[in-house]
């Protein structure tokens, strides 16, 4: 890409018009290769890092960010040997490849994160990074203090000790009950493994948020582009 006014390359990066780019740099918050950024300053978007309010700005346009409401009984795989259903027909088949951020068991619904910035899906997948990820859980019988109590211990699973970072009750009814459980790693059907352990097997599960990204009113296999300041968030979250 040729060099091009730093507001410029903020503006198209998505961070407010090209006055409004302005008035980030006249404040200080943009930072161009580690030094405060002034008005008139120059980037080449392929070597120049620029930051904004310590988070740095990925200016290359090729770069997509996607939130995906997974509808249940779709795996998450651009493409299924067994002819399951799979993703091709959720994502956007025009433009730049994204690839899921992480996985999402088949029967499990709810937000998928999509993109191609491998740094970014990296470090919300690694359990060292901590990024959070919300569930609700409608499962079989009524949910007691003592099961609640098990599960905030934590559990012994056949591939190493979980616990929730937080567990909570939402409803409890005679024969079912909600729980929304917070989960900093990823490892494969942990919220069911979970859940099943303290004699709760899940009915039906969702994932409602991935660190500050809500899933919010999405529905099953609808998609949007993150906004510029969740893209932010999400780096911040990840450590980046």
């Amino acid at each position: 890409m040729p060099v091009e006014r730093l507001q410029r390359a903020l503006a198209r990066a998505g961070h407010g018009s090209r006055r409004a780019a302005e008035g980030l740099i006249v404040a200080g918050k943009v930072k161009v290769n580690g030094k405060a950024a002034t008005i008139g300053d120059k980037v080449d978007p392929t070597v120049d890092v620029v930051e904004l309010q310590g988070v740095r700005v990925n200016l290359d346009p090729s770069v997509m960010y996607y939130a995906l409401h997974k509808p249940a009984g779709v795996v998450t795989t651009m493409h299924d040997p067994q002819g399951r259903p799979d993703m091709r027909g959720l994502v956007p088949s025009d433009g730049p490849r994204v690839v899921p951020v992480g996985r999402l068991d088949r029967q499990t619904e709810g937000l998928l994160l999509l993109t191609n910035d491998g740094e970014l899906a990296e470090r919300l997948t690694h359990p060292r990074y901590g990024v959070e990820k919300e569930y609700l859980a409608e499962v079989e019988g009524r949910p007691t203090s003592a099961q609640l109590a098990a599960l905030r211990a934590g559990v012994e699973l056949d591939d190493g000790f979980a616990r929730p970072a937080t567990a909570r009750i939402v409803d409890a009814r005679a024969d079912r009950g909600q729980l929304r459980l917070v989960m900093t790693e990823g490892r494969k059907r942990e919220v069911r493994r979970l859940l099943a352990a303290v004699g709760l097997p899940v009915r039906r599960l969702v994932r409602l948020r991935v660190g500050p990204v809500t899933l919010g009113r999405l529905r099953p296999g609808e998609l949007r582009q993150l906004e510029p300041h969740e893209v932010v968030a999400l780096s911040r979250a990840a450590g980046l």
